[in-house]
């Protein structure tokens, strides 16, 4: 009944954002309406319920009060629009041909990678043995505690929460319904990757005119790879290395610097800002080509209203916008006559997202990047360079290895593009600029986060050309053959990467982790702290979503936070335990696991055996209670 509900309060949002994209552009058939629509639905769901629980905490009087708000909303839009059915174009079926079958794949995925039950376990694959689990503790925590705007709760204490928590809160609203957590952060996902497929083809459509040279763009950039794959080749081992081994594919393969990864199977599906983001920026952008290349002026509002909740998404994606419309502004200001009318709109624009975007960020995103450990620094050639200051492989080839045959040609597809299309790419090129030079997260990687926006600018030049050039080869065999073989040089990687996703399977937490997580949600207290090891898989916080004394480096430390002392604590906790620490650190609950033996094998469980009660005991854990 509780997942029928949640069901039920999507599609009011859906709903919603469907008629705020028929008001934005009710020229248009259902195969831009729909994907539009879907990222206004998802930004809905990101606002609405997160304006509430400022005043109202991250509750169900919230929920279904931003429910209403929706339903609210839709109701205006509804009453805003042209009466008329939705036209219909003869580009619908082309664009879906592309998109259903990338979509059929990412559902198989999503099934097998995100809490997949096999006999009593957890399985998932090779993307999301990592980050996921990091995204389900967050999802269950705000929604568990209620708190709003949430503490972190991967240290003790209270922490600022600097990561961009509402791409977490869009499934948190759905456990507070009373979904389970696998439906919960599956459910906004389908609506997000539909709007982040549609809206890439049809703002290459868009640019380009042509719904072949669209289809184009949509692959070159989806499943578009390097030479990567060339290092496999040299023997069947080697290839077969490709299916078997963790992080050996010809899109992400570090001994032999490869890591421009392709952008489903390793941004998306596993790294939820990114896939929320996008679902925002890319209408975005096809809303911003129109306002300022075609000159539509009335779509300042509708673009306002799209990315009002894009910073606290993907702080990433509110960057890139920001850089692309700063191009376009200037474009605006070049080749347009400097009237009121032309201008205004710019303003009205840049003063709501400033002040909105300026509130959100205050106290998280901006106080986060002057509070945190190795934010913002000046660094060259994104993760190409070494320590030393040298770079690994030569600048040119490295890119020209990992992106492939689109990297080859954007300066002959910038040349060969039309005046607008170059100066919309402009904006691509003042990513490209930012990414190479200044790092906004302690990880260098982060940096591609950018970087694709800019290369999807680059596959939209780059399937112009091609399609120009082949058009010129009047044998239509030749042309066929021409095109083929530069699909094949650049997507071979791609399809083996996807190929291996498709086959991995690891068990990421088994039947005990689930019996712990499960008592521990339905039996303790909302904001109880746990000691835990600084295990990435934890089941205290990943699947019970409660707050632990340490959480593992590789989130803590790529998020900013400075966590020497409560690494030290924990460990001086379960090598040297001590009733006046506990208490100091507030710990309510210690858990010992395989998990805290493999890093503390000198671990004292006997003196809380001693000295505390056993509050719960499983063939693979026992949790102590911590009295006073």
């Amino acid at each position: 009944m509780a997942n029928f509900l949640s069901v039920c309060c999507l599609a009011v949002f859906l709903w919603a954002g469907f008629e705020a994209a028929r008001w934005a552009v009710p020229e248009e058939s259902a195969a831009v309406i729909l994907p539009l629509g879907c990222g206004f639905g998802v930004s809905f769901l990101a606002i609405f319920p997160a304006l509430l629980a400022v005043f109202l905490n991250f509750g169900t009087s919230a929920i279904l009060l931003s429910v209403l708000a929706a339903a609210g909303l839709g109701f205006f839009f509804l009453h805003k629009i042209p009466k008329g059915r939705c036209p219909h174009s003869n580009e619908d079926a082309v664009m879906w041909a592309c998109l259903l079958p990338l979509m059929i794949l990412t559902l198989v995925l999503l099934y097998t990678h995100i809490l997949c039950p096999v006999d009593g376990d957890f399985h998932t694959g090779q993307s999301c043995y990592g980050d996921l689990a990091m995204h389900l503790g967050f999802i269950k925590n705000i929604a568990v505690t209620g708190d709003f705007p949430p503490a972190y709760p991967l240290l003790g204490g209270d922490h600022r929460f600097g990561y961009p928590f509402l791409c977490e809160t869009v499934s948190s609203f759905f456990l507070v319904l009373g979904a389970d957590l696998r439906t919960a952060c599956i459910l906004p996902m389908v609506p997000a990757f539909l709007s982040v497929y549609g809206m890439v083809w049809q703002l290459a459509r868009r640019m380009l005119g042509s719904a072949g040279k669209a289809s184009l763009a949509f692959w070159l950039f989806f499943m578009g790879s390097g030479f990567g794959f060339v290092y496999f080749m040299g023997s069947a081992e080697d290839f077969a290395g490709i299916f078997t081994g963790f992080y050996t594919t010809p899109t992400n393969f570090t001994e032999k610097n490869i890591l421009w990864v392709n952008p489903v199977v390793d941004l998306l599906i596993p790294q939820r800002a990114t896939l929320f983001g996008w679902s925002v920026l890319f209408p975005a952008l096809y809303l911003l080509w129109r306002f300022c290349m075609e000159e539509e002026s009335r779509l300042w509002a509708a673009l306002a209203l799209l990315v009002l909740p894009l910073p606290m998404m993907h702080t990433h994606s509110a960057l890139a916008l920001v850089l692309i419309c700063l191009v376009c502004a200037v474009y605006t200001l070049v080749c347009r006559p400097h009237t009121r009318q032309v201008m205004l709109p710019w303003i009205f624009l840049a003063a709501v997202c400033g002040i909105v975007w300026l509130a959100e960020m205050r106290n998280t995103v901006f106080a986060q990047s002057l509070d945190g450990q190795n934010m913002l620094r000046l660094h060259f050639n994104w993760i190409n360079g070494q320590n030393d200051g040298t770079l690994k492989d030569n600048y040119f080839w490295f890119y020209i290895k990992n992106i492939g045959l689109v990297y080859l040609l954007l300066i002959p597809a910038f040349i060969h593009a039309a005046s607008k299309q170059r100066w919309f790419y402009g904006g691509g090129l003042a990513i490209l600029a930012l990414a190479e030079i200044v790092v906004f997260q302690p990880n260098n990687y982060d940096n591609n986060k950018l970087l694709f926006v800019w290369h999807l600018l680059g596959c939209i030049l780059a399937a112009g050309f091609l399609v120009d050039l082949a058009s010129r080869i009047r044998a239509l065999p030749l042309r066929v053959l021409m095109l083929a073989c530069c699909c094949f040089i650049s997507m071979f990687g791609s399809v083996l990467t996807f190929g291996r996703e498709l086959v991995s399977n690891y068990i990421q937490w088994n039947s005990s982790d689930i019996a712990l997580a499960a008592y521990v949600d339905e039996n303790t207290e909302p904001d109880a702290l746990f000691l835990t090891s600084d295990s990435h898989l934890c089941p205290v916080f990943s699947l019970a979503g409660r707050q632990i004394l340490c959480g593992s480096g590789s989130f803590v430390y790529y998020h900013g936070m400075d966590y020497s002392a409560e690494y030290a604590a924990m460990a001086a906790l379960y090598e040297h335990p001590d009733a006046e620490m506990l208490k100091l650190w507030d710990i309510d609950y210690a858990v010992f696991d395989s998990s805290v033996y493999s890093r503390f094998p000198d671990a004292d469980e006997g003196w809380y055996a001693a000295n505390e009660t056993l509050w719960y005991k499983n063939d693979g854990c026992r949790v102590y209670k911590i009295s006073g």
